[in-house]
């Protein structure tokens, strides 16, 4: 088996291979690193890297192999976004004004798949305080899409997404509070789990808030349910986790007769690129061959769920950082000083009129999934997103011309932190004009988790996924 080969094994490869002797951790660690040396000058996934520790450690996983003693993921690499606490290792949240505060214990999602066996061998890029659908900052400065250089390779779980399109990590961790898994997981062609809310237990004091999640990423759909199957149950530090222990089956549906299946292309509001309609409708097509019955539904939605949306993150997500803006304003982000400007017009009428957008979404969603079993969307209108994309506005490319839009029109993500509790799992469509993948957004009716992943598992192994491709100046030295 070649290196390439190895560095895109799935989780459930690697273990298979681990477990018949037939590869070592050790091998899978290392060739990652090389990898990793080799491509992260043109990609920049990565904040730090603990490869001599993930090697040691991955000799001891070696030995658990030969004892029997080996854990559900032992082995694993494991990239680990900077959002999330990792003992003993730095957690900059992308910010020049935290560039040096280290954790003494890890986050509880962390530390599970850890005593799960993986191996925490780095982490990864975000925008500063995970702000942006891209993933640049002025500490670590601007990661690329491994598939085109010129393109975002999404935020803010940037890094993580690129990595695992880069075949540098085996898994990886993300966050969620607009779409931050699945958009790195659409724009880089692989899977991204948002879970319901109170499914994992999530990071302190955004516990509480009900558009928060924390969740796994990973190049294959098994791969993504193995990680939740860690990540998720109750913890005694967060009151929001749900007690009900949800184990994902993992076995492939022979086929999806008898399911109902309803889709909307745009929301009810938004322009989609041909590309990215194209895969969609192959993708839908897909799912009929496999028997299931496919509608297009009116879900009522329009453009003031944007301002709804922006009006909740304000209340929470700036107001945690609004300090900031007074003590250490010299040290943010352009986009980070602009996010607190703009919050702070907000008021608490402007509040609870979000939480009541949010009752009217579901007020058309809810007795819609009473008579199916999965919603389907794109996951983002387009891939024509650069790199430096950010706040307010960007230059977005859609059908060959330019937009100067928000984020939240090119994303089909937010509209579900909105409806927190439905479980929604992002997979790859295909590729689109400019060689970047697109996806599809699984949503099943509220903390419905195994619905999600049944469906998803289906459609992933009919599907006829393009193979991984670096953009052609990376190999060429360019």
């Amino acid at each position: 088996m070649s290196d390439n080969e190895l560095c895109y094994l799935s989780a459930h490869q690697a273990i298979q291979l681990f477990t018949r002797g037939q590869l070592s951790p050790v091998e899978l660690m290392q060739a990652l690193i090389e990898r990793s040396e080799a491509l992260e000058p043109h990609i920049n996934a990565f904040t730090e890297t603990y490869f001599d520790e993930a090697v040691e450690q991955a000799r001891a996983a070696e030995k658990r192999y030969r004892e029997g003693s080996q854990r559900p993921l032992e082995g694993v690499p494991l990239a680990v976004k900077d959002e999330f606490r990792l003992a003993g290792k730095r957690r900059t949240s992308a910010s020049l004004v935290y560039r040096d505060r280290t954790d003494t214990e890890s986050d509880v999602v962390i530390q599970r798949l850890l005593d799960a066996g993986a191996i925490a061998h780095a982490k990864t890029t975000t925008p500063e305080f995970c702000l942006l659908g891209s993933c640049h900052s002025r500490l670590w400065g601007v990661t690329r899409n491994p598939w085109n250089l010129d393109i975002t390779p999404g935020g803010s779980s940037g890094g993580s997404g690129a990595a695992l399109a880069a075949g540098t990590t085996t898994i990886a961790t993300g966050t969620d509070i607009g779409g931050s898994i699945r958009i790195p997981a659409s724009l880089c062609g692989i899977a991204g789990y948002k879970a319901p809310y109170g499914r994992n237990p999530e990071i302190p004091v955004f516990n509480l808030d009900f558009y928060s999640h924390s969740g796994p990423m990973a190049r294959a759909a098994n791969d993504i349910a193995s990680m939740q199957n860690q990540m998720s149950g109750i913890h005694n530090r967060d009151i929001a986790s749900l007690r009900e222990k949800v184990i994902v089956d993992t076995t492939v549906p022979q086929n999806l007769k008898g399911w109902k299946i309803a889709w909307s292309m745009d929301l009810g509001f938004m322009e989609v690129d041909n590309s990215v309609r194209e895969n969609t409708l192959a993708a839908l097509e897909l799912l009929r061959d496999l028997g299931a019955s496919v509608d297009e539904v009116e879900i009522g939605w329009d453009e003031s769920i944007i301002d709804a949306a922006h009006t909740h993150w304000a209340h929470d997500w700036a107001a945690s950082m609004d300090a900031l803006l007074d003590t250490n304003r010299d040290d943010l982000c352009d986009y980070t000083v602009w996010f607190i400007e703009n919050s702070r017009k907000s008021t608490p009428l402007d509040y609870l009129e979000s939480i009541e957008a949010a009752v009217r979404m579901y007020d058309r969603f809810g007795p819609l999934m009473d008579d199916y079993d999965i919603f389907i969307c794109p996951t983002l209108m387009t891939t024509g997103v650069p790199n430096d994309s950010t706040w307010p506005e960007n230059e977005i490319e859609i059908n060959g011309e330019i937009r100067m839009i928000s984020e939240e029109h090119w994303s089909a993500t937010f509209p579900f932190n909105m409806l927190s509790r439905c479980p929604v799992l992002s997979m790859p469509s295909g590729l689109t004009a400019n060689g970047v993948p697109s996806g599809i957004q699984f949503v099943a009716r509220s903390f419905d988790d195994q619905r999600v992943f049944s469906a998803a598992l289906a459609y992933e192994q009919a599907f006829a996924a393009p193979a991984y491709q670096l953009d052609p100046r990376i190999t060429s030295g360019d």
